[in-house]
């Protein structure tokens, strides 16, 4: 019992450290917390932070706002919940991909100053989740909440199956907590499962789970595929630039199904 009760305790400690690395959510003080497992726990927050922007967007709902402005009031405050940590990743990976020397890459990465790619990018990446928003006509909770998650999920795929190209940096003890597939399963199952609760909740959503479902999986594989293709491998940067993209895509894909 004993043992137990210090696994769940253990396992909630590493779900705080993964919280307060991975968002901007205030919380309390806690003493000599570890992040060399934060990774595993990624998807976890991200349900959490589409959840929250989930309440949000229901909540203004009844504000009788437009969708358009409430879509673009949800995107603003993704990017505030998440201290724009992702996002600047993904502007970091624009600057880099856009040097034709692939050996000067990543030092262009390194550089904290944003570039005219970064720049385009985020502006991209911001104009497609609020499109795609303003053309989801319900169940707009569980697409944040899916997108969030296989986002997430996709930066899983790409710490277990890609090459970390630095010997240090903010994402190289990633690599010690997901070392192979089997790391990756747990979250996937997770999603998964996110997907039975939305046929539960209504049968008739059939189509929409299998969607999430198919969508989530191929572009957060895909993703993180694509940036290795590109590198060679994977950074801190880019691995926020697979939780952008992917969430940026899922949401583009899944107004197919409305």
């Amino acid at each position: 019992m004993m043992r137990m009760l210090q696994w769940c305790k253990q396992q909630l400690l590493q779900l705080v450290a993964s919280i307060i690395f991975y968002s901007a959510i205030p919380l309390p003080y806690i003493k000599d917390l570890e992040f060399k497992q934060v990774a595993c726990f990624a998807p976890v927050v991200g349900l959490m932070i589409g959840g929250i922007l989930g309440l949000l967007d229901t909540a203004i709902s009844y504000l009788n706002i437009s969708v358009l402005t409430r879509s673009a009031l949800v995107v603003c405050v993704w990017i505030a919940i998440t201290g724009g940590l992702h996002l600047d990743g993904a502007m970091d990976t624009a600057d880099g991909l856009a040097v034709t020397d692939p050996e000067k890459r990543l030092q262009v990465m390194v550089d904290s100053a944003t570039g005219a790619f970064g720049a385009m990018a985020a502006i991209a990446i911001l104009l497609l989740k609020t499109a795609a928003l303003s053309d989801l006509s319900e169940n707009r909770y569980l697409a944040l909440i899916a997108a969030c998650g296989w986002g997430r999920w996709g930066q899983q795929v790409a710490i277990a199956f890609y090459p970390y190209l630095k010997p240090t940096g903010k994402g190289a003890f990633h690599k010690q907590a997901i070392r192979s597939y089997q790391d990756v399963l747990p979250s996937f199952f997770l999603l998964l499962g996110l997907s039975g609760l939305v046929w539960l909740i209504n049968p008739q959503n059939l189509a929409l789970a299998m969607g999430m479902m198919m969508i989530g999986t191929v572009i957060s594989s895909s993703t993180a595929a694509w940036f290795n293709h590109k590198l060679g491998g994977h950074t801190g940067d880019t691995y926020g630039a697979v939780v952008e993209w992917t969430e940026a895509l899922f949401l583009c894909v899944l107004t197919s199904f409305y």
